[in-house]
């Protein structure tokens, strides 16, 4: 990976934004289960919403990498939540940027990327989670209106989302029958409930109910019935991110149990002074270096157009395999605090918390292993 200076100059300034605007409150935010709405604002001011998107909606072109380096920057507060729902749009918004129509285009994407709006994506159901092409909410067309009927779960920034890109079933079973809508958050017929987690406690997250709600229907995006493909692409951009932010999380573990074994004094000496310790140290530079010379390859073949079934593949993989980084790293910091691993306020301690929805979110590891399996043609 080599960064140029424009690069440099992004990471700091986020890295400056995180010092300033998130670090000092996200301890609080993680414990009233929130964090401010401003947040989107500010963080649009200096560019991170934008990145990546077209010019012509308020977007900022930018490659790859300079994602990689927000994801790193914003990680270092240790908050996935944070980092969960303040970036939401990126899976909400890019099935209206690729397929949507001009004019719903305009009314979407320029309030999202100025933090004015809030864009989340709906697909879970209580019925399943990765089996999409046998999801169940429906949408019937009546007149010029889509009429919507059924249940999402697990939906980021579900409760306060101002656009939701919603999978529908418009046609008949499986893959073939699926088509993507906009729905607007103030949708006569849509209710919210609020879930508890495990981790992720200040990200907004909610179960949400249509209830034969009427939408235009110029908000259908794209062509009815062509849903499915439209968001298996979407999942390769979600999962190459959330690989980049497991990666980083997973450096912030190792970074503070690195300091915090240069500190502690146990039995006359500094804990990393005791073999025990060092090793496992290293066991987790291992992990880090593997988790990110993969990373680096496959961004650097996205940018280079190199993509295809075997790409998807090692994306698949390169998913569980962060995670599973994230998840040795998060255990192996939290051993080294010893009891202070356990208190709330430390990241680790956080992270810990946060490794599962890694796991789970964006395809299960299972999904992942078998999906690359197929992709491979085995």
């Amino acid at each position: 990976m080599t960064l140029t200076p424009e690069h440099e100059s992004f990471r700091d300034s986020v890295r400056a934004f995180v010092a300033a605007e998130i670090a000092p409150h996200v301890n609080a935010w993680d414990e009233a289960n929130s964090f401010p709405r401003a947040l989107y604002r500010r963080a649009a001011h200096i560019g991170l919403l934008a990145l990546g998107y077209p010019e012509a909606y308020g977007g900022t072109p930018a490659d790859t990498w300079f994602r990689l380096i927000a994801t790193e920057e914003i990680a270092r507060a240790g908050s996935g939540g944070l980092m969960a729902s303040l970036f939401s749009h990126n899976i909400g918004l890019p099935p209206i940027v690729a397929h949507g129509s001009e004019a719903l285009k305009r009314r979407v994407i320029p309030p999202v990327l100025a933090g004015e709006k809030i864009a989340a994506l709906a697909i879970t159901e209580p019925s399943g989670g990765s089996d999409v092409a046998g999801l169940r909410c429906t949408a019937r067309r009546d007149d010029d209106h889509w009429v919507i009927a059924g249940d999402k779960t697990f939906i980021t920034s579900g409760m306060r989302a101002d656009w939701i890109t919603l999978a529908v079933r418009t046609g008949g079973k499986g893959a073939a029958g699926i088509s993507l809508i906009a729905i607007p958050g103030d949708t006569a017929g849509l209710t919210r409930t609020p879930l508890a987690k495990m981790g992720w406690w200040c990200s907004d997250t909610a179960q949400l109910h249509f209830e034969n709600c009427r939408v235009p229907a110029d908000h259908l995006i794209g062509i009815e019935d062509a849903g499915f493909r439209m968001i298996m692409e979407n999942f390769n951009g979600e999962r190459l991110l959330m690989s980049a932010g497991a990666l980083a999380f997973a450096q912030v573990c190792f970074d503070e149990a690195l300091d915090w074994a240069r500190q502690r004094q146990t039995f006359g000496a500094p804990l990393v002074e005791h073999q025990v310790t060092r090793h496992k140290l290293m066991d987790m530079r291992m992990r880090l270096a593997s988790t990110q010379a993969w990373l680096h390859e496959m961004v650097a073949r996205l940018e280079a157009e190199d993509t295809g079934a075997e790409w998807v593949a090692q994306l698949c993989l390169l998913k569980n395999h962060a995670t599973q980084t994230m998840q040795w790293c998060a255990d192996a910091a939290v051993q080294i605090l010893g009891g202070m691993g356990y208190m709330r306020g430390t990241r680790s301690e956080r992270i810990y918390r946060e490794v599962k929805v890694m796991m789970i979110g964006g395809g299960a590891e299972e999904i992942m292993k078998e999906l690359a399996a197929r992709q491979l043609g085995l």
